[in-house]
C-alpha cells in the first residue's frame, strides 16, 4: 500500500482514504482477507510533507491498524527501502505495526543498517518481528557475487556457495527474522532453504559492520 497509479507514473500517497480503499480492494481482488498488508516507502511521501511529516505517518499507520482491527486484513506493517527520516517521528502514539520490512543483506550501506536498528528500537520491536528484503541488491547474477566470497562470515561454509553465504548472512544486516525474496525457480529457493544450515560468525558481523562505519566517517572527513 502506498502506491496508487498516476497520470504518466505511479504517484505516491499516505492519504488514509485511499489507504484504506486499497486494503479493502486488495482483500475483494483476492477473495479473502490479506495476511498482511504493508506501508511501502513512507518516507516517500514524507519528504514532502514537513513540517506535518509526523502527522502524516501517524495517520498512515492509525488507519492500517483500523483495517485489522475491523477484519479487513489480518495484520499491517511497514515496508521501508530507505528508513533514514522515520525513527524520529515515531512516538508512544504511532500505532506499532505487526511487521518492519527493511532491506538487508551484504549491499546495505551502514546508513540504512543503523537506521533500520534505529527503527525496531523506536517501535520497540524484536528481531522476531523485522524482515528483510532485496539480499541480493536485485540480482543473484550481478557481477559482484563473483568479485567476493560471502562465505567468511559463515563459522563452517562446507557445501554452501557463495549466492548462499550471501543469503544467510542477510539475516545479520541488520538483525531479521525472515528474508523475502522472489523467483521462478523452484531450484533456486531449494538452494537458498539450504543456506539456512549455515552457522553465522557473529563476530565477522561485527567486524564488518564497525569497518562500514569506519570507511563511512571516513568519506565524512
Amino acid at each position: 500500500m502506498g502506491y496508487f497509479p498516476g497520470v504518466d507514473r505511479a504517484e505516491h500517497s499516505l492519504n488514509p482514504a485511499r489507504l484504506y480503499a486499497a486494503v479493502e480492494r486488495a482483500a475483494r481482488d483476492l477473495g479473502r482477507e490479506p495476511d498482511v498488508v504493508f506501508l511501502h516507502n513512507p518516507e516517500q511521501s514524507l519528504q514532502e510533507a514537513a513540517p506535518r511529516n509526523r502527522d502524516a505517518l501517524a495517520w498512515a499507520c492509525a488507519v492500517l491498524a483500523d483495517a485489522a482491527r475491523q477484519g479487513v486484513c489480518e495484520a499491517w506493517g511497514i515496508a521501508s527501502w530507505d528508513p533514514s527520516p522515520l525513527p524520529e517521528l515515531i512516538d508512544a502514539t504511532t500505532p506499532k505495526p505487526s511487521v518492519l520490512m527493511v532491506r538487508a543483506g551484504l549491499l546495505v550501506g551502514t546508513r540504512t543498517l543503523d537506521a533500520a536498528d534505529a527503527l525496531a528500537e523506536a517501535f520497540e520491536m524484536g528481531s522476531s518481528t523485522v524482515w528483510g528484503m532485496s539480499p541480493f541488491g536485485g540480482s543473484t547474477r550481478t557481477p559482484v557475487w563473483g568479485r567476493i566470497d560471502p562465505r567468511v562470515f559463515l563459522q563452517d561454509h562446507t557445501g554452501l556457495s557463495r549466492i548462499q553465504a550471501a543469503f544467510r548472512a542477510a539475516y545479520h544486516l541488520p538483525q531479521v527474522n525472515t528474508v523475502a525474496v522472489g523467483s521462478d525457480e523452484p531450484a533456486h529457493l531449494g538452494e537458498l532453504v539450504g543456506a539456512l544450515a549455515g552457522e553465522v560468525d557473529e563476530q565477522a558481523i561485527h567486524h564488518y559492520r564497525s569497518l562500514l562505519r569506519e570507511r563511512s566517517r571516513d568519506q565524512l572527513v
